[in-house]
C-alpha cells in the first residue's frame, strides 16, 4: 500500500510517498504563505518522480494540526478531496506528534512545540515507546512560560523540538535547564512513517470524518471579535 503524505500546519509544504519498505519520494518547500500555490505542485512532482500514479495510492495521511490556520485549511481540503475522489481514507495526525517522530529513539521526554505566532506557542509533552512516541499531555496552547511551568513542574530530563522552541530558544532554557532540537517544522516523511503504521491496523478515517485540531479561534476571527468588542 502506498501512502501519500501532506504536511503544511507550518510554514513550510511537505510531501512524502511512502510504501511498506518507506519513504520513496520527498518534497519540501519553504513556501511561507503560499501554500495553495505550492501544495498540488508538489504532490505531482512527489508522484512523476517516484514514478506512482494517484490510483496507486492506497491511504492519504494529512497534519490536521495545531498549526497555521491558513496552511492547515489547505492541507485538510486536499487530503478529503483526494480521498474522496480516490475512494480512499485518511490517517490524520497532529503536528505535535509528527514533530516528536524523529526523537523516538531518545530516552528524555519530547517536548514538541510550535511557533502559534501572536506570542503564543502549541505544545505538548511525549514519550518514546518502542519504536513510536505516546502522548503524555492533550495539545496545549499557552505562553512560554506557561510551557516553562509544565517544564518545571515535571522535572525530568527534556527535549524541546520545533520552531517555537527554536525561536524561544533563550526564554525557555532560562527558565529551565533543557536541550533544544535543531528541527524546525514537521516532515512528511515522518508523517507517513506513522501513517503507514496505523494504516496496517485501519486505524483510520473517512474523508469527511477529519477534522482540524484547533486551539485557538483563527486570526481572522479573533479581529472580528476584537473589532466588535471595540
Amino acid at each position: 500500500m502506498i501512502v501519500l503524505g501532506i504536511e503544511t500546519a507550518t510554514p513550510r509544504v511537505s510531501v512524502a510517498l511512502a510504501d511498506h519498505d518507506g519513504v520513496v519520494a520527498l518534497v519540501e518547500v519553504d513556501a511561507g504563505r503560499r501554500h495553495a500555490e505550492t501544495l498540488v505542485p508538489a504532490i505531482e512532482f512527489a508522484l512523476r518522480h517516484a514514478d506512482v500514479t494517484l490510483p496507486e495510492i492506497g491511504v492519504v495521511a494529512v497534519d490536521v494540526g495545531p498549526g497555521l490556520f491558513t496552511g492547515m485549511r489547505v492541507g485538510i481540503a486536499t487530503a478529503k478531496s483526494l480521498a474522496q475522489a480516490l475512494e480512499i481514507p485518511v490517517v490524520p495526525l497532529s503536528s505535535l506528534q509528527v514533530l516528536a517522530h524523529p526523537l523516538r529513539n531518545d530516552e528524555r521526554t519530547i517536548v514538541s512545540v510550535v511557533d502559534a505566532r501572536k506570542g503564543e506557542i502549541f505544545y505538548g509533552f511525549f514519550r518514546a515507546a518502542g519504536d513510536h512516541v505516546h502522548a503524555l499531555t492533550e495539545p496545549r496552547c499557552g505562553s512560554v512560560d506557561e510551557l516553562v511551568s509544565d517544564l518545571v513542574g515535571r522535572q525530568q530530563s527534556t527535549i524541546c523540538v520545533g520552531d517555537g522552541a527554536l525561536r524561544y530558544r533563550e526564554q525557555i532554557v532560562d527558565g529551565y535547564r533543557c536541550d533544544i532540537a535543531d528541527t524546525a517544522f514537521p516532515s512528511a516523511s515522518a508523517l507517513v512513517a506513522i501513517a503507514d503504521k496505523e494504516a496496517r491496523v485501519e486505524k483510520w478515517v473517512a474523508a469527511d470524518e477529519v477534522a482540524a485540531l484547533y486551539l485557538r479561534k483563527p486570526d481572522a476571527e479573533i479581529n472580528w471579535s476584537t473589532r466588535e468588542s471595540a
